[in-house]
C-alpha cells in the first residue's frame, strides 16, 4: 500500500522511480547484498538495491527473477562500467606470491596466475536488459550509449554515480536519468572515473550543491548519511534523495557477516582508510591486521578485477570463519551513526528524524 511522500520532499525522485520514499538502499557487492534487505528497503517504499558487479549472466537472471518474487514495489540492480583495458588483464606469478603467505595461513590453496578476472559487461548488461529490472543503476563510469538506449525502450530508469561535478555533467549528457552524487565519506569502492581517485575525493556536503547547481536531473546524495539530520543536511544543500550504504549495511537483513556488523558498532569504525588491498580499487574500510600488514603495498598490487579475484576465496574463507583481520571491513565515515535492526525500522526512523528537524517541508 503507498503512503504519500514527505512533505519536506520534492517529489521528484519519487515520481520518477515509483517510491514513496526518496531513500535509496546502496548496492552492495561481494555477497554484502541480499534478496531480504532488497525486498524490505523496497517494500517499505525506498529502493532497494542489489550490487551484481560479481554475478555472471546467468546469475543475475536468476536474481532479477528473485527479488520480483520478493517485492512489487521498484528495486535496483548495479553493474560496475569497466575500465579501458580492464578486460586483458591478468594475475602474475609475483600477484599470487604476495597473498600466498594468508592462504597457507587459512589452509587454502593458492589461485593461480594468469586467469581471466572479472565478468563480461556486455554479457552482463544484455542479461539484465532481458530480465527487465525495475530500475538499472551504474557505478564506475559512464555506460555504452546502447544500454541506454535499450532501457529507454523498455521503460527502465537508468541512475548514473558521480564522484565529481564533470562526472556528474558526463553522466546527465549521455542521459541517465538521476545521478548519485557521491561524497568521499562513503564507504566502499570509489567510483572516480574521469580523472584519478586522488584528484576525485569530494567530501558529501560540498560535492551535492555543486551537483545540484550543475545538471537539471535529480540528484541522490551519498556518503557520511546514517541518520535523520544527514538526510535533512542533503535535502537543504539541493539533493532530492539520498543513498545510504553503511547504515542498511548494519540491518539484520544485509548479506554482511555478523562479525562485520559487529565492527561498524565498535570503536574502531571511527577510523577508515582507503585501500586497494583488497579490490585493487580504492575502496573505505576499517583497517585491520591484513590492511596494516600489506601496506606497503598498496601500489603494487593490481588492478580491479584482478586483485578482486585473487582476494576472494581468501575473503569468504576468512568471514566464515569470523576471522575480522582477514576481511574487507567497509564502512563509511557515519559507521558510528549506525545501530543494528531491521531494514524498515531504519527507514522508519530515518523518516522520523528527517520530519522532526524539516518541519513541515520546503
Amino acid at each position: 500500500m503507498r503512503t504519500h511522500t514527505p512533505a519536506w520532499s520534492s517529489g521528484r525522485l519519487e515520481r520518477l522511480l515509483g517510491l514513496d520514499h526518496p531513500i535509496v538502499q546502496g548496492p552492495f557487492g561481494g555477497g554484502l547484498s541480499s534478496v531480504a534487505l532488497t525486498a524490505a528497503v523496497s517494500e517499505a517504499g525506498g529502493l532497494g538495491s542489489y550490487g551484481g558487479h560479481i554475478l555472471t549472466p546467468d546469475e543475475l537472471t536468476g536474481l532479477v527473477t528473485a527479488l520480483k518474487a520478493a517485492t512489487g514495489r521498484a528495486f535496483a540492480v548495479n553493474l560496475w562500467v569497466p575500465h579501458p583495458g580492464e578486460a586483458q588483464l591478468r594475475a602474475t606469478p609475483a600477484d599470487v606470491d604476495r597473498l600466498r603467505p594468508y592462504f597457507e595461513e587459512l589452509g587454502l590453496p593458492a589461485p593461480e596466475a594468469g586467469h581471466p578476472a572479472g565478468q563480461d559487461f556486455d554479457d552482463q548488461a544484455d542479461a539484465l536488459l532481458a530480465a527487465g529490472p525495475p530500475v538499472l543503476s551504474f557505478a564506475m563510469g559512464v555506460p555504452p550509449a546502447r544500454v541506454l538506449a535499450e532501457a529507454r525502450r523498455k521503460g527502465i530508469p537508468t541512475i548514473g554515480t558521480a564522484t565529481t561535478v564533470d562526472e556528474a555533467i558526463a553522466l546527465e549528457q549521455a542521459g541517465l536519468d538521476a545521478i548519485v552524487a557521491s561524497g568521499s565519506d562513503a564507504g566502499g569502492h570509489r567510483g572516480a572515473f574521469l580523472r584519478p581517485v586522488g584528484e576525485s575525493l569530494v567530501g558529501t556536503f560540498s560535492l551535492v550543491p555543486q551537483i545540484a547547481d550543475a545538471v537539471s536531473v535529480p540528484v541522490i546524495a551519498a556518503g557520511g548519511i546514517a541518520d535523520g539530520r544527514g538526510v535533512a543536511a542533503a535535502i537543504t544543500l539541493g539533493a532530492h534523495g539520498v543513498q545510504i550504504g553503511t547504515g542498511f549495511l548494519a540491518t539484520q537483513e544485509s548479506g554482511a557477516s555478523t562479525l562485520h556488523k559487529a565492527a561498524l558498532h565498535t570503536p574502531a569504525a571511527r577510523v577508515t582508510v582507503l585501500t586497494r588491498l583488497f579490490s585493487g580499487r580504492l575502496a573505505r574500510a576499517i583497517p585491520n591486521r591484513f590492511v596494516r600488514e600489506m601496506a606497503a603495498f598498496e601500489a603494487e598490487v593490481p588492478p580491479y578485477p584482478v586483485q578482486n579475484t585473487l582476494m576472494l576465496g581468501l575473503r569468504r574463507e576468512a568471514g566464515r570463519r569470523g576471522l575480522a583481520d582477514l576481511v574487507n571491513l567497509w564502512a563509511g565515515q557515519a559507521a558510528p551513526l549506525t545501530r543494528a535492526g531491521g531494514a524498515r525500522d531504519y527507514i522508519g526512523r530515518l523518516l522520523a528524524e528527517t520530519e522532526r528537524i524539516m518541519g513541515n517541508g520546503r
